[in-house]
C-alpha cells in the first residue's frame, strides 16, 4: 500500500506546486489598482481628500499647457497621473521649489495619500 502512495507522491507534489504558482498569478491580476472615480487614460486627476475621496478635478492636455504652473485651486491629498508625460506636484500654488515637490511618471501613477498637500502641478513638455 505504501509503495503505491510513494510512487504517486512526486507527481502530486509537482501538481500542488504548479497549482500554487498559477493561483499566485491570478491573485496579482485581481489586485491591480482600480481606476478611481472615472480617471481616464490621458488625464491627471486630483482629489481634495485622501484615498480618492472628496472633490475631484480632471486635467488633460486640452485644459492644461505643458511647461506652465497650474494651480489646482485648493488642497489636493490624492491624485492619479494617467497622462503620457511626467507631472511634478508642488506644495506651493506658484510651483516654487522652496516647498516640497516631487515628479511622478505618466501612464498610471496612483497616489492615494500624497506625501504633502499638493496645490499646483506642472506637466512636462516632451
Amino acid at each position: 500500500m505504501f509503495g503505491k502512495v510513494r510512487a504517486y507522491l512526486p507527481k502530486a507534489l509537482v501538481l500542488a506546486a504548479l497549482g500554487l504558482l498559477t493561483t499566485g498569478g491570478i491573485a496579482e491580476a485581481e489586485t491591480a489598482p482600480a481606476i478611481p472615480n472615472g480617471c481616464e487614460q490621458g488625464e491627471f486627476c486630483a482629489w481634495s481628500g485622501g484615498l480618492y475621496a472628496g472633490t475631484v478635478q480632471f486635467l488633460d492636455l486640452r485644459t492644461a499647457n505643458p511647461g506652465e504652473c497650474i494651480p489646482l485651486g485648493g488642497a489636493t491629498r490624492s491624485f492619479v497621473n494617467r497622462l503620457d508625460r511626467e507631472v511634478t506636484v508642488y506644495q506651493g500654488e506658484d510651483c516654487s521649489t522652496e516647498g516640497d515637490f516631487s515628479t511622478y511618471p505618466g501612464h498610471g501613477t496612483f497616489v492615494p495619500q500624497a506625501p504633502f498637500v499638493v496645490r499646483a502641478i506642472q506637466i512636462w513638455d516632451y
